[in-house]
């Protein structure tokens, strides 16, 4: 179990960041949490206690149980990227609706398309148990990272948002958050330099999400954006983008891992 250490401390942080990342919108003033909100929350924690689980198994070198349950990702991984596929049109609806707009709508699509690849990755490469393995827990960098950011505004002063002269605390809890992500990256690429990048290649597009929301903003093309995402048929971005990666995972051919000591 020792030499997985940083590997579960890493998914326990971020379930305590899930959890203080969401607690204004369940109980801070005027909370108002729904159905989305609720999907969301419990389908992350469900896939983070997966992967906590899974690396509990191969530390007690547990390796059919291990992948027996693995076998779970299936279903879990389409089902997490289509509630955030969901949550990202309705923010970016809300936005619309509300004309303040989505300020997350970059991050939020990038997020959701990010997942999606790290865990088709994984599956691509599943015959490499250490780099499956850390494409799967490069997942919860891309949570770290929206948890922190809102972690900040919720309980950090310097970040808390009072009024229209602190609106720029908004670009600096993210900047924060994608740094603390980044050095997180960096710690498992030297522990791990052949297997452990994944993990900094998911910080990275944190930052390069922010890098490519000013670009779009420059070009007067975030409106655009958030009207695409935000004019989505909600039931109908769920089940495509929930099918569509399962399709993926399947076609990897998923059920010929007899034999394999996959990691997660």
């Amino acid at each position: 179990m020792k030499k997985y250490t940083l590997e579960n401390s890493l998914v326990l942080i971020v379930i305590l960041l899930s959890i203080t990342g969401f607690w204004k919108i369940y109980f801070g003033d005027g909370a108002n949490p729904n159905a989305y909100h609720h999907l969301h929350i419990i389908v992350n924690l469900i896939w983070l206690f997966l992967l906590l689980y899974q690396l509990r198994l191969i530390g007690k070198n547990k390796y059919s149980e291990h992948r027996k349950i693995g076998l779970a990702v299936l279903f879990i991984g389409p089902l997490l990227v289509a509630s955030t596929t969901l949550l990202s049109v309705h923010s970016a609806h809300k936005g619309l609706v509300s004309g303040q707009g989505d300020a997350l709508i970059v991050q939020n699509v990038g997020v959701t398309l990010e997942t999606a690849l790290f865990i088709a990755l994984a599956f691509i490469f599943k015959k490499n148990r250490k780099l499956h393995a850390s494409f799967l827990l490069s997942t919860t960098i891309l949570f770290m990272g929206i948890a922190l950011f809102f972690t900040l505004l919720s309980f950090v002063p310097q970040y808390k948002i009072e009024g229209p002269e602190t609106f720029y605390r908004f670009a600096e809890a993210a900047k924060m958050g994608s740094l603390i992500c980044l050095i997180v990256g960096l710690i498992f690429l030297i522990k791990a330099y052949k297997t452990g990048w994944p993990l900094l290649v998911a910080a990275s597009f944190l930052i390069l999400n922010g890098l490519l929301h000013q670009v779009l903003a420059d070009k007067n093309l975030i409106q655009p954006l958030t009207e695409t995402i935000g004019s989505m048929n909600k039931p109908i971005a769920f089940f495509v983008s929930f099918f569509v990666l399962l399709v993926i995972l399947l076609s990897t051919g998923i059920y010929k891992m007899k034999g394999t000591k996959s990691a997660i």
